[in-house]
């Protein structure tokens, strides 16, 4: 007891840091990594961080619930999105994410195609009501995305089209993981491929070249038909092999297949013009 009276503040800091640790690894499992002195936390910092895990865990495994109305404080100034205005509709949302913000609650959207009314109305009509954690800490944020609720398929899709297939197939760095691959996918006259013998296939490829480099990429239409999403676009890239290179410019089709029973769109198809793979 002596030589704890003895400590400075920061080694009495340091020393309740490393029981806080110890207890959470005998209690919950946790991991900690060794770091040097140098990278590790100041010790007021790490206790505070320490303490709201412990506290988050401790309001979570009681499992409370509540509406994001009452979790905001039950406000009664924000009025039905149809009697504002077109003029004031902007920051009339303004006001009510601000409002949400400071009492832990945020709402953003993904595709542009979300209008600030549209935010506004979800949110008077349909958040408020929605029920969440009822976990309440200073500085955490409850998170919304609106389009978990009203998915935009024609810009999800575009974008895994473009981001997650075209331009990590024409780039050099080595296909590790590619996300929204169906189990069974055509690349070009390669069908009913593996997702292991599609990546090896596209890995084959940019091993033929020094450096791929790639221009453009963009997306030119995407429709939408029952269960399959097609998204047709263009490219231009150059592959460098010595010297020599190979100049690209065409079109790709993405094909994607509506999952039913798990509840997501998987790409099916990829169709690029100009590449032998």
């Amino acid at each position: 007891m002596d030589d704890f009276e003895n400590l400075s503040e920061e080694e009495k800091l340091k020393a309740e840091n490393d029981f806080l640790k110890m207890k959470m690894m005998l209690e919950r499992g946790a991991e900690f990594e060794k770091t040097e002195d140098g990278d590790a936390l100041p010790a007021d910092i790490e206790n505070q961080f320490l303490r709201n895990i412990m506290e988050f865990e401790k309001q979570f495994d009681q499992h409370k619930v509540t509406t994001v109305f009452d979790k905001i404080g039950k406000p009664k100034k924000f009025r039905p999105a149809s009697e504002i205005s077109d003029d004031a509709i902007e920051d009339a949302w303004t006001e009510l994410h601000n409002y949400m913000l400071e009492h832990g609650v945020d709402l953003s959207a993904s595709s542009p195609k979300v209008t600030a009314r549209e935010l506004y109305r979800f949110t008077v009509e349909e958040l408020f009501e929605h029920e969440t954690d009822d976990i309440d800490m200073p500085g955490m944020i409850s998170g919304f995305i609106y389009d978990e609720f009203y998915p935009d398929y024609e810009y999800d899709n575009t974008h895994y089209a473009v981001d997650d297939c075209i331009k990590i197939i024409l780039e050099k760095d080595a296909l590790d993981y590619t996300p929204h691959l169906a189990k069974k996918i055509t690349l070009n006259n390669h069908e009913n491929l593996s997702q292991e013998s599609y990546k090896a296939i596209i890995n084959q490829f940019k091993e033929a070249f020094d450096d791929i480099e790639l221009h453009t990429a963009e997306a030119e239409s995407c429709t939408i038909v029952e269960t399959f999403c097609t998204v047709k676009g263009t490219y231009s890239a150059t592959g460098f092999i010595g010297s020599d290179k190979l100049e690209w410019d065409s079109n790709w089709t993405v094909i994607f297949h509506f999952d039913d029973e798990l509840g997501y769109w998987d790409i099916a198809s990829v169709q690029i013009k100009g590449i032998t793979f």
